[in-house]
């Protein structure tokens, strides 16, 4: 049940990403699975990653803000990792 919980918030941060950027077929998120925290690393084209970043990171820290919100329901914590 949480692996599917998991997936959901994997989709979410895909969905969000896409929306985002200018080249979505490039957008990957995996899961990362770890005792207490699951990592979501989040993966899009170089060109683009300013995009999920944003000015200041704002981009970035409302996405993780979502996240957080949505994972206070799962009961589960959530982070967020943009790879470069």
């Amino acid at each position: 049940m949480a692996n599917e919980q998991g997936g959901d918030m994997r989709l979410l941060v895909e969905e969000i990403a896409k929306a985002l950027v200018d080249e979505p077929e490039q957008v990957q998120v995996s899961a990362v699975d770890g005792e207490q925290t699951t990592v979501l690393e989040l993966r899009v084209a170089p060109n683009d990653l300013g995009k999920v970043i944003g000015k200041q990171g704002r981009t970035a820290r409302s996405i993780r803000t979502i996240l957080g919100a949505a994972s206070m329901k799962l009961k589960k914590r959530y982070t967020l990792e943009i790879l470069e």
